[in-house]
């Protein structure tokens, strides 16, 4: 696993590259997604071993299938697991290596894929560590698990509802509806959920089978990645935590 290589290209200028992208998240989700699916095959492959050619990558909560491509250029096997069969269509793209499934219960033998990352879903579900060891659990010995969610405290937590979210959750998704004519996307308590990041350093510290590797926060410059390390402070300041594992060789005979 070879983070040194993604930490040297976490810049500054694809911290601003990045931040620029999300302002078309709503209006042309192709572009936003497209960025940010081929910025995250990157660096799942050099938080792997520097390439992803041949591996078999599971995506838990792959959406509409934007990441698809971005991994499957890259010379892996994507495979993606969406509960949601409306969030699975809604770009009208292929989705011959999707399966309908709760990313809690994986239909996927243990041990069977090389590298199991989630980005931006852990925050959608009220089980988020149960679908972690899930995570831990199909992956096989000596493969990378990694989870990236955003944080409920940070100013991102709030998804569409904007920094309203500080109000509270059920708050921000009444003005949220009164000002657009309709409920938020992301409903707060059924389809989003205030996960903190040390909820996910907790988790990942306690894991069975797994050695903790990294923690940092995904959209910032690599000088900026010691506020995971600060208390209270991490949980506004990191936006969005990615955690990294590594799957345990089981012991010899």
């Amino acid at each position: 696993m070879s983070s040194s290589s993604f930490a040297r290209r976490a810049t500054v200028a694809r911290s601003v590259r990045l931040f620029r992208e999300f302002r078309h998240e709503q209006t042309d989700p192709d572009r936003f997604y497209g960025a940010l699916a081929d910025d995250t095959a990157t660096m799942i492959a050099e938080l792997h071993r520097d390439s992803l050619d041949g591996s078999t990558v599971l995506d838990v909560g792959g959406g509409p299938g934007f990441f698809a491509d971005a991994f499957t250029d890259a010379g892996a096997r994507y495979l993606s697991v969406e509960p949601d069969a409306g969030e699975m269509h809604a770009a009208g793209l292929d989705h011959r290596t999707a399966v309908r499934a709760q990313g809690q219960h994986l239909p996927f033998q243990t041990g069977s894929v090389d590298i199991c990352y989630s980005s931006n879903v852990a925050e959608h579900t009220d089980r988020p560590w149960e679908m972690a060891d899930e995570m831990v659990r199909v992956t096989r010995p000596g493969g990378t698990v990694v989870l990236s969610y955003t944080l409920w405290w940070g100013p991102f937590g709030g998804h569409e509802m904007g920094l309203s979210h500080y109000l509270g959750g059920h708050r921000a998704a009444r003005m949220y509806t009164r000002r657009h004519g309709h409920p938020p996307k992301n409903l707060f308590g059924e389809s989003l959920f205030p996960i903190t990041a040390a909820a996910g350093l907790r988790w990942a510290r306690g894991a069975g089978d797994v050695d903790f590797r990294l923690a940092f926060p995904r959209y910032l410059p690599r000088w900026a990645w010691s506020v995971v390390k600060i208390p209270g402070v991490r949980e506004v300041g990191a936006t969005n935590l990615v955690l990294v594992l590594h799957k345990r060789s089981p012991p010899a005979d």
